[in-house]
């Protein structure tokens, strides 16, 4: 196992994320193949383990604590996160914290984050009411979290400011990162934020959620062409490798096979050639969909509703290239007038479009998307009424 530095420790290059762990056909997690893929990891150097509040409507904490009980708790890193993000009746941080720590089976998280704090929840964070922030700073200063942190979905020009607010007690960020997200959600400039403030990067969905893992056909043959005895996943990883910011790379591995191919790349093989790198590129590139904007905002100036089409625009590119939370969870931080339903279609930003985009086309589609696509509101509901009965449940043992 590849080992890296964060916070004055020593870490495996490789975290185990449980957000997607294996399940049963009932659903639930099938803990025989957990247990077995945690002793796997343990027993090939993995030390960092990694899960939420929220990951399978709170029962990824209790999976996890039962899979490390075995060991000694000086042998692994176990990283938890606050679910400011949600959107909850209370921010009860003592409950949570307290009912976090039952759950995991220990007395202190060696990493603990605030969990996505971006444009969507950034109000929640920064309540005096809630006093989130102070709490977390005081349960360090007893001990029982080691190194505190935060992850975030935030675009690159609000993190600068999520980070100026939560300042010096910030030890790391984990943020979103692949080479798909180096451009098209400006992955990069977060990188050279985070490495100007000498903070270290812990990586999340280094495959996009799995779709880094299948490339099609074509291109899958053009990696195997020349790594045939390699993963097409294994590329991502290899490609995180070469970032000297990146200390932990977290995958959510579903099965013990996805187990054992995960730690064969972060134990040995060599890094990406520049011609290999290239490569990767040309694939990335290939792959994107979406609007040729180059955020020149000559649209901006002339739109009589005051829209940040480029940033429209680039949100709709992500959510095309593949539908999922981040997206939603942004367009809902956006005052409701400010959102893409917003625009009257008058054309003015299409006419100066030095791209011929058909900007009022993009935007109904990209209204409609969003319309149909996951609501952040209804599944932190739903993740809500799960966490409640799991506790009434709990509570009438």
């Amino acid at each position: 196992m590849k080992y890296r530095e964060a916070c004055g420790e020593k870490v495996s290059a490789l975290g185990f994320g449980t957000m997607r762990l294996p399940l049963l056909e009932d659903g639930s997690i099938d803990q025989e193949q957990m247990q077995r893929m945690t002793d796997y990891a343990m027993e090939n150097g993995v030390n960092y383990y990694d899960t939420a509040y929220p990951y399978h409507n709170g029962l990824s904490e209790l999976s996890i604590g039962k899979a490390l009980a075995k060991y000694p708790r000086e042998s692994f890193l176990l990283a938890d996160k606050f679910p400011g993000h949600q959107h909850m009746k209370k921010y009860d941080c003592k409950g949570i914290f307290e009912e976090q720590l039952e759950k995991c089976g220990v007395d202190y998280f060696d990493f603990y984050l605030y969990h996505n704090v971006c444009e969507n929840c950034f109000k929640t964070y920064t309540n005096e009411e809630y006093g989130i922030k102070d709490y977390f700073i005081e349960q360090k200063r007893l001990g029982r979290i080691r190194h505190l942190g935060l992850s975030t979905h935030a675009r690159a020009e609000n993190l600068e400011e999520v980070l100026d607010y939560f300042g010096d007690c910030i030890e790391f960020v984990q943020i979103q990162l692949n080479y798909i997200d180096w451009d098209l959600q400006d992955a990069e400039r977060k990188v050279e934020i985070l490495r100007e403030r000498n903070l270290p990067v812990i990586v999340m969905e280094p495959l996009r959620g799995g779709k880094l893992a299948d490339l099609g056909q074509e291109n899958n043959e053009l990696l195997k062409g020349m790594r045939p005895d390699e993963s097409i996943a294994s590329w991502s990883f290899r490609w995180l490798q070469t970032l000297p910011e990146v200390s932990i790379v977290l995958s959510g591995m579903s099965n013990f096979e996805q187990m054992k191919d995960n730690i064969a790349t972060f134990s040995g093989g060599g890094d990406l050639s520049d011609e290999e790198k290239n490569v990767l590129a040309g694939i990335a590139d290939s792959m994107k969909v979406g609007v040729p904007c180059t955020a020149c905002r000559y649209c901006t100036e002339g739109c009589p509703m005051g829209l940040d089409i480029p940033m429209l625009l680039a949100a709709y590119n992500d959510m095309k290239f593949q539908t999922a939370m981040a997206v939603p969870m942004q367009m809902d931080a956006l005052p409701a007038e400010k959102r893409p339903e917003s625009c009257i279609s008058c054309g003015a930003c299409a006419a100066v479009c030095p791209q011929q985009i058909d900007i009022p086309a993009v935007m109904s589609e990209f209204s409609e998307m969003l319309a149909n696509g996951p609501n952040w509101a209804e599944l932190c509901r739903q993740r809500e009424e799960a966490a409640e009965r799991l506790r009434a449940e709990a509570a009438g043992k």
